[in-house]
């Protein structure tokens, strides 16, 4: 649970109710119906109108991801991927055929089965990278849904304001409903503004930030894959995984006497 997420948002709109009450207003005020009918839904009906249907979808399950984030295990992997190569040293490559159907991520199952099979280095880097640039593309679709509901929403406001001073006007001849009628009509503005900086953007800018993480988790994998195929030393391929790494788990790997731990062995003559 990202508690970050959830203590922005209160507090932004906390600020916000709180900066209208210590100023006098009336917070019911804010509450309008036909405002939040053109804004919510013209901007949801605009952000339909220019994203397919299963880019949509994608980008309402990855909304989930501010609050219940995807879990990083970049760290692990680096484990996995050099005990994986100690195996392959020790063992050849062959070994590694079990624990590919042992892997539930396709990503990693794809690279070890490509191992398995004898596919050469450079081919298995072209064809994971171009997995990579797929599922890159495919989520910042994601994140870019919200950007563009961020950019919509205050448009879609300022046209419900327009609207709404268009019905006031229609009654100038009560001007006992023009001061509530402007009121209205405003709330609408205040609705589109409010949410697209309050929430579609921040959302935009966190799912941006988790697509790149996921991006450098499957990079740091890719790049193990190719460590196997040419059976890298163990402690150069480790210390080259932990570029991809952030703060703290870029630190050396242990050795012992020279020799990487774990490293037993010499790898077999080919």
């Amino acid at each position: 649970m990202d508690f970050l997420s959830i203590g922005g948002i209160i507090l932004a709109f906390a600020s916000v109710l709180l900066t209208m009450v210590i100023d006098g207003g009336n917070l019911g005020a804010l509450v309008q119906d036909s405002a939040a009918l053109i804004v919510f839904g013209g901007t949801i009906g605009a952000v339909l109108l220019q994203t397919p249907l299963s880019a949509f979808l994608r980008g309402v399950k990855m909304g989930l991801w501010v609050f219940l984030p995807p879990k990083d295990d970049r760290a692990e992997q680096l484990k996995n991927v050099t005990d994986w190569l100690r195996i392959a040293r020790h063992q050849f490559v062959l070994a590694l055929d079990p624990v590919a159907d042992q892997q539930t991520d396709p990503f990693i199952r794809q690279g070890l089965r490509m191992i398995v099979d004898g596919i050469e280095a450079p081919q298995i880097r072209t064809m994971l990278e171009a997995i990579i640039s797929t599922r890159a593309h495919e989520e910042m679709h994601g994140a870019e849904m919200y950007e563009a509901m961020g950019g919509y929403a205050p448009t879609v406001g300022i046209l419900g304001a327009v609207m709404g001073l268009i019905t006031v006007m229609s009654h100038l001849d009560d001007p006992s409903k023009l001061g509530s009628g402007i009121a209205t009509a405003f709330v609408a503005t205040v609705y589109g503004v409010a949410f697209a900086n309050l929430i579609c953007l921040p959302i935009a800018s966190k799912l941006k930030f988790h697509v790149r993480r996921r991006i450098r988790r499957l990079e740091l994998i890719a790049e193990g894959m190719v460590g196997i195929a040419i059976l890298e030393s163990p402690l150069q391929l480790e210390m080259k995984l932990r570029g991809y790494l952030d703060g703290n788990a870029m630190e050396a790997p242990e050795r012992d006497g020279g020799r990487e731990a774990g490293d037993v062995s010499p790898a077999p003559a080919t």
